[in-house]
């Protein structure tokens, strides 16, 4: 019995680092600007919301359009204000900072399977 509580002691410390882990590496990817990065784990589909413009976009186009916000707005570093996660989704708010401004950045993300899928991310001029 005891072994069986090790057992899943371990595999529950193992899950919750694989669940932050895959938020981390999109912060890398915000933190560096490389669209390819973040578009690792983006959802089927995936909302991006902009000042100029928001819509849904496949996984494809999302990685064109968030290509085209990094090559617009040269990311100078991105900080992380909060992170969580509530019922397997996590979450993270943060500044990315632009050489054209700072954004107040959201980011959502859902387990789905095995994996978390990135589902939304928002800018909002700061």
């Amino acid at each position: 019995m005891k072994r069986f509580f090790t057992l899943f002691a371990v595999g529950a410390l193992i899950s919750s680092f694989a669940l932050f882990a895959s938020i981390d590496e999109v912060i890398s990817g915000m933190k560096a600007g490389n669209s390819a990065e973040v578009a690792r784990f983006f959802d089927n589909t995936v909302e991006i919301n902009m000042p100029e413009k928001s819509n849904s976009y496949s996984k494809s186009q999302a990685e064109l359009v968030l290509k085209d916000f990094f090559t617009t707005n040269t990311v100078k570093g991105f900080e992380v204000l909060h992170k969580g996660e509530n019922s397997g989704s996590q979450y993270c708010i943060g500044t990315l900072v632009t050489r054209n401004g700072s954004f107040r950045t959201t980011i959502f993300m859902k387990q789905k399977g095995d994996k978390q899928l990135l589902q939304e991310i928002t800018f909002e001029n700061k």
